[in-house]
């Protein structure tokens, strides 16, 4: 197979086939987004002669984070919207049938990550039979913060959106070059990325741009503008410009980023400032009523997405991975654990009902436990109950798998579930999330998730049941027989969802 494909734009030259697949990485899907395209729609690439050289990664968005295995943005690195092909060597008169595309949007609160980290590897999910895209968006205040209306400058929200859409009209444009069908594209995302997929499903914008989604951990809900606004002004302030298009534009990207962390460390500084005291995300996709008109969870509720499949995941024990890292703040005593139910304003008797299911649980693992389910899973079985009722094919699963015992133990934690379902269990880099060398019984599990995934996306089932009438009754259940690392909730699903009966998610404000 050719390493060299066409594209609308120009010739590309991926790297040589491994293990039978071909890797083209850091193709530019729209020009750089800054100049006199800063804080504006994403425009379509322009052409380019001869054949570009496509073996590495391109520049990675605007943020401050380092994370293991990927590159770093650097101040001056203006290319950063690109995105990477993994697409399969074909037997000899197969050529000519195209395979189901799975594009991936990853996570990161909406302000770091990259399409290059290390578990994102599409070779595995290629060998599965799918032409994987991984892709880059604008993150942080490039991507989502606010900028007033100026003139002639009216700046849209939602531009890591409209990024992602721009990426997908590349998709459709160019992926048959690939051996993809860009009719049978499947759009998967983890966190922020599972959301950002949520949003899609609901947008005129990518009406017709995918099939089908694969939500991991969606984290909700979506800002209401008048947040998004109150955040602008205080990154704005905190750069030393005006809240204005002038004064934003005016203040380069690295300094946008520094006021960002800065604002983030303010309120990380004070247990006084409410919800975001706990674990700052000052950006995220806004409900401004025209480029999202609003949160996916009551847009899909209402019959939005009826059209497209979904596939739901969440893990039991997800914000353990944000204590770990210490981004949030703990609660260790029943005065701070009130302070947070009151802060987001729970029912009172949640940490009570928590404390039932697991009457040894400590303070903190309550705390946890809550904030968990608060962000990622009861918002994702929300998501998938609610596509179901509007008359949606659904399915339901959940990530159990821990690794307690006397080696390295790890929970069954936010992002543990991604090198399973790449298939990259062996990568070093990811070690930490899966809690050590992967064991035999943790690749058999690995090969079962990309199957998963490859089914849903060719045939647009995953090999279960889809959902009925009632979100539960029918869910897979991923995990192995290895001892736990710490206390479960959800081993009593119907009485936990039950604490959240009289629960409602709205646009964040405060």
């Amino acid at each position: 197979m050719t390493s060299v494909f066409h594209t609308v734009s120009g010739r590309v030259r991926g790297r040589p086939a491994v293990r039978g697949v071909v890797a083209v990485l850091g193709i530019p899907y729209a020009e750089p987004p800054f100049g006199a395209d800063r804080f504006m729609d994403p425009r379509p690439r322009g052409p380019w002669a001869g054949v570009r050289d496509c073996v590495e990664y391109g520049p990675v968005p605007p943020q401050s984070a380092e994370l293991p295995g990927a590159p770093r943005w650097s101040p001056g690195d203006e290319d950063v919207l690109s995105l990477n092909v993994w697409t399969p060597e074909r037997a000899p008169g197969t050529e000519d049938r195209p395979l189901p595309v799975l594009v991936w949007i990853h996570g990161g609160a909406y302000t770091f990550g990259s399409s290059a980290q290390p578990d994102f590897d599409g070779t595995a999910l290629a060998r599965a039979g799918l032409v994987v895209v991984t892709l880059n968006y604008r993150v942080g205040f490039e991507g989502f913060g606010h900028v007033p209306a100026d003139g002639e400058y009216v700046c849209p929200p939602n531009r890591g959106l409209l990024d992602q859409i721009a990426a997908l009209e590349w998709v459709r444009d160019n992926i048959a070059f690939f051996g993809g069908a860009p009719d049978r594209v499947t759009v998967a995302g983890q966190s922020a990325g599972a959301t950002s997929a949520a949003c899609l499903m609901t947008m005129d914008g990518a009406r017709g741009l995918f099939r089908r989604v694969i939500a991991h951990s969606a984290v909700g809900p979506v800002f209401a503008p008048e947040l998004a606004e109150r955040l602008g002004r205080e990154v704005a302030a905190a750069a030393g410009v005006p809240p204005t298009h002038a004064g934003l534009a005016a203040a380069s990207p690295q300094s946008l980023v520094r006021a960002s962390d800065a604002v983030v460390d303010g309120y990380r500084r004070d247990p006084h400032s409410g919800r975001l005291s706990w674990d700052p995300v000052i950006f995220g996709p806004v409900a401004d009523g025209r480029v999202l008109r609003a949160d996916p969870l009551d847009l899909i509720a209402a019959g939005a997405a009826t059209d497209t499949g979904l596939l739901v995941c969440h893990t039991t024990q997800e914000y353990r991975l944000m204590s770990a890292v210490g981004s949030c703040a703990g609660a260790a005593t029943e005065e701070e654990l009130s302070r947070f139910i009151e802060d987001f304003g729970l029912p009172e008797s949640l940490s009570e009902g928590y404390r039932r299911l697991v009457p040894d649980a400590s303070v903190r693992d309550i705390h946890l436990a809550v904030y968990g389910d608060l962000m990622f899973g009861e918002y994702s079985n929300r998501l998938a109950g609610a596509h179901a009722r509007s008359g949606g094919r659904t399915f339901l699963s959940r990530f159990a798998r821990q690794r307690g015992g006397t080696g390295p133990g790890v929970y069954a934690w936010h992002c543990a579930d991604v090198p399973f379902a790449f298939g990259n269990l062996a990568e070093e880099n990811i070690q930490f999330l899966i809690g050590g060398p992967p064991a035999p019984s943790d690749h058999g599990l690995s090969d079962r998730m990309v199957a998963a995934w490859a089914g849903f996306a060719a045939t647009g089932d995953p090999g279960w049941e889809p959902v009925g009438d009632v979100p539960q009754d029918t869910v897979r259940v991923w995990g192995t027989a290895a001892p736990a690392a710490g206390p479960d909730f959800w081993q009593d699903v119907e009485a936990l969802r039950a604490l959240w009966s009289t629960f409602t998610y709205r646009p964040e404000r405060f």
